[in-house]
C-alpha cells in the first residue's frame, strides 16, 4: 500500500494545541449566547478547516463572517428549527436563522436517523446560514457506514455570472459527498462549483500572494491574478472548468445545487428577477440559504460487511495506483490528505498564522474569554490585533460576510 506523506505547511505559522483552539472557539460562541452543545459543535466545524488544511474556511472566518452574523441578528444563536413537513424518509425544516456551523450537522444527523429507518433520509432546509466546510458535516454519517451528501446555495447572494452572461446569478454553491472506505480514511469530496471559493481568493489577498490564472477574469474576459481585484469589483469569479471550454459543467453543477438546496425547500434563490438589475459585480445578501442533506444506508440494500469490503477495495486500489512519471506525489483520493493533516494537527498542534493569532487575541479580550495558548517564545504581531474583529461593526456587506464560500 502506498503511503501518502503529509502536505507541506505554510511558513510563518505557530502550532496551537487542537484542544485549545476548540476550547477557545467554544467559549467565544458561548459568549455569543449559543447553548453549550451548539457552541461546541460550531467550534468543531469551524476549526476543522484549520486542522484539515482549508484555513480559508477556518478561524479566519470567525471575525469576518460568524461574529458579524451573530452581532447583526442575521444568525440567531438560540433559534429552534421547526419541522414543516415530515414524510418519514423526507423532512422539510425551517432553520429559523440558526447558526449553520451547528445546524448543518444537526440536519445531517436527522438525515442519518431517517436513513436507519428507511434506507435513505433527506432533510431539506430553508432559512439557513453559513455552515463552514461542507465536508465536515457530510462526513458525520460515514461512521454509521452511510454515504452523506450536503449541498448549499448562497441564499439571494449572487457571486458568479452564467457563461456569456453580464450579471451575477449564482453563489459558489458548495457541495460535498462523503463515504466510508473501510479502515481507510473516508472519501470526502468538498468543493465549490466555481473555480475556487471566494475564501481562497481573500486568503491570497491577506497573504499578499498572486492567484493562478483561471480563478478570476476582468471585464474583457482576460485572466486576473490580483486577488484584491475581486472585492474592488474589477474582476469576477469563474466557474469550475473555465479556460478549457468546460465552464458549462461548473455552471451546470451550480444550478444543480440551486435546484436541490434552494428550489426544493423554498429557500432564497440566486436567479431571481432582482438579479437582472445587477452590474456584473456580486449583489444581494446571503440570507435565507437553502441546504440539502442526504444520508444513504447501503446496508438497507445489501450485506454491510460486503459493502465495507468493496469500499476498501475501491479506495485501496486508488491509493495503489502507480504515479505517472514526473508526478509530484503519490495518488490519493479526496479526503485522504485532509485526514492525514487532521491527525497531524491533533497530534502536533494546528498551524495558525501569527496575524490570525493576533485577531483571536483581540476577540478573547472583547468577549472576556481565555486567549489561545501559544509558546512563550512566540511574538504575536500587535499591529494585527483587532483587525477585522467584525462583531458589532456592521460588517454585513456582500464582500464582508461572504467569508469562505
Amino acid at each position: 500500500m502506498t503511503t501518502v506523506a503529509s502536505a507541506p505547511r505554510a511558513t510563518g505559522t505557530v502550532r496551537v494545541p487542537y484542544a485549545d483552539l476548540i476550547r477557545f472557539a467554544t467559549d467565544v460562541f458561548a459568549a455569543c449566547a449559543l447553548p453549550p452543545e451548539r457552541a461546541r459543535a460550531a467550534a468543531e466545524a469551524l476549526c476543522y478547516g484549520d486542522a484539515a488544511g482549508m484555513d480559508s474556511h477556518g478561524l479566519a472566518n470567525l471575525t469576518r463572517l460568524y461574529l458579524p452574523l451573530l452581532a447583526e441578528g442575521r444568525a440567531d444563536p438560540r433559534a429552534e428549527p421547526v419541522v414543516l413537513a415530515d414524510r418519514g424518509a423526507a423532512v422539510l425544516v425551517d432553520a429559523a436563522g440558526a447558526l449553520g456551523l451547528w445546524q448543518a450537522g444537526a440536519a445531517m444527523e436527522l438525515a442519518a436517523e431517517r436513513a436507519e429507518q428507511y434506507g435513505i433520509g433527506l432533510v431539506s432546509v430553508r432559512r439557513a446560514t453559513h455552515f463552514g466546510c461542507a465536508g465536515h458535516h457530510a462526513a458525520r454519517v460515514t461512521g454509521r457506514g452511510m454515504i452523506g451528501l450536503l449541498a448549499s446555495n448562497c441564499g439571494r447572494q449572487r457571486i458568479a455570472r452564467p457563461p456569456g452572461g453580464a450579471v451575477a446569478l449564482l453563489g459558489t454553491n458548495p457541495w460535498s459527498v462523503a463515504a466510508p472506505a473501510g479502515e481507510l480514511p473516508p472519501y470526502v469530496l468538498d468543493m465549490s462549483t466555481t473555480a475556487v471559493p471566494t475564501g481562497r481568493v481573500r486568503a491570497a489577498e491577506r497573504a499578499g500572494r498572486a492567484i493562478p490564472e483561471g480563478w478570476l477574469a476582468g471585464p474583457d474576459g482576460r485572466p486576473v491574478t490580483d486577488p484584491g481585484a475581486f472585492d474592488r469589483g474589477e474582476a469576477h469569479l469563474l466557474w469550475l472548468g473555465s479556460g478549457a471550454g468546460g465552464e458549462f459543467k461548473g455552471f451546470g453543477l451550480g444550478l444543480m445545487v440551486e435546484v436541490l438546496a434552494a428550489l426544493l425547500p423554498g429557500a432564497g434563490l440566486g436567479p431571481d428577477p432582482a438579479a437582472l438589475e445587477g452590474d456584473g459585480r456580486p449583489s444581494g445578501r446571503d440570507d435565507d440559504i437553502g441546504v440539502f442533506a442526504l444520508a444513504i444506508a447501503p446496508a438497507a440494500l445489501r450485506d454491510a460487511e460486503q459493502v465495507a469490503l468493496d469500499a476498501r477495495t475501491l479506495f485501496g486500489t486508488v491509493l495503489d495506483c502507480p504515479p505517472a512519471e514526473g508526478s509530484s506525489g503519490p495518488v490519493a483520493y479526496p479526503g485522504w490528505h485532509e485526514a492525514r493533516r487532521t491527525a497531524e494537527a491533533r497530534r502536533d498542534g494546528v498551524p495558525v498564522a501569527a496575524p490570525l493569532l493576533a485577531e483571536l487575541a483581540a476577540v478573547a479580550e472583547q468577549f472576556g474569554v481565555r486567549p489561545v495558548s501559544v509558546p512563550a517564545s512566540v511574538s504575536v504581531p500587535a499591529s494585527a490585533a483587532g483587525a477585522g474583529t467584525g462583531a458589532g461593526t456592521g460588517a454585513g456587506t456582500v464582500a464582508g460576510t461572504e467569508g469562505g464560500r
